[in-house]
């Protein structure tokens, strides 16, 4: 029977640990983030509306963006993109290169206990379960940014935040570092688990192609990665959307702490529950899953050609 085990590239000991492969894997990373923002933002500010909205301001996706395109142009798909698209950058870099390096401390562990470098499915998903723990610390305040600024539609001079760091001061002025960080717990959760499953999943994929066609992962040609990347866009949000909802709720919530709806994760869910049952906790799931593919697919694209470039 087949060991339970996904063959990776082989691991070189004076390259596991070396400075220049960490800023590889981090300038990599961010080349992803980028591809990921300037691909995702339409489909991520129809999800927050979607997710946010009061019972009844919209009929579905497509009554979003006809409202949207109407009242705001098209130029309002892209509201608060300057902060996710540094942010984000930044945070993909982190998520991989947290994840390659967990991948490398794996691979050194499993050589040290006399068996070949290759990675366990565990081994892959707490590699990608530290990664998305790490992230979590930099993509909550910087999701709550984006947020804020996705949702406000009050025409100029009457807007409540006149851009990302005016966010940040009203929500620290109002419940100080902890309403910077409104919806810390739901992020921690969706980032932990769903990265786990985002890149196991991808490099399910990737190891299988490798095995199955006997080639080098650089020789496994775009339009597959692509495929395999929306694949893995698929996983994260199936196994962790319920956590998304909840902190898109909490994040657009009053920055009162006085006025606030939600005063936890967990009241979070249990309202959600009560109003909308089951169903609450997957509004906006369409366009977000329409968004998975092509978002996830450039993210690894732009990733391992990022890789393969700089050798």
């Amino acid at each position: 029977m087949e060991e339970e085990v996904q063959i990776i590239e082989a691991v070189e000991q004076n390259d596991s640990v070396s400075p220049l492969r960490v800023l590889k894997d981090v300038s990599a990373g961010t080349c992803g983030g980028i591809a990921q923002v300037l691909v995702g933002q339409p489909f991520d500010t129809t999800k927050v509306r979607l997710q946010s909205a009061p019972t009844g301001t919209y009929n579905g996706a497509l009554d979003v963006v006809r409202n949207l395109v109407k009242n705001e142009g098209f130029r309002g798909f892209y509201k608060g993109t300057l902060t996710p698209l540094i942010g984000v950058g930044f945070c993909v870099s982190m998520q991989f290169g947290v994840f390659e390096g967990m991948k490398r401390m794996w691979a050194r562990q499993n050589v040290a206990a006399g068996n070949p470098p290759d990675l366990k499915y565990s081994q892959y998903y707490f590699s990608g379960t530290a990664a998305g723990f790490m992230n979590a610390f930099l993509t909550c305040p910087i999701e709550h940014v984006r947020i804020r600024l996705q949702t406000q539609t009050a025409a100029e001079g009457q807007r409540q935040f006149n851009g990302p760091l005016d966010v940040v001061r009203q929500a620290k002025q109002a419940a100080g570092i902890r309403g910077v960080f409104r919806g810390f717990g739901p992020t921690l959760c969706r980032e932990a688990h769903g990265m786990g499953i985002y890149f196991l999943t991808y490099e399910y994929l990737v190891n299988r192609d490798m095995r199955t066609n006997s080639i080098a992962r650089t020789e496994i040609p775009s339009w597959r990665l692509c495929i395999y990347g929306g694949c893995a866009g698929y996983s994260v949000w199936m196994s962790a959307y319920p956590f998304d909802v909840v902190k898109s709720k909490m994040q657009t919530d009053s920055i009162d702490p006085a006025k606030r709806r939600y005063v936890s994760m967990a009241d979070g869910f249990k309202q959600t529950f009560r109003e909308f049952g089951l169903k609450g906790f997957f509004r906006g799931f369409g366009p977000t899953m329409l968004r998975a593919a092509p978002v996830n697919a450039s993210t690894f694209c732009a990733f391992e050609f990022a890789m393969r470039t700089m050798g």
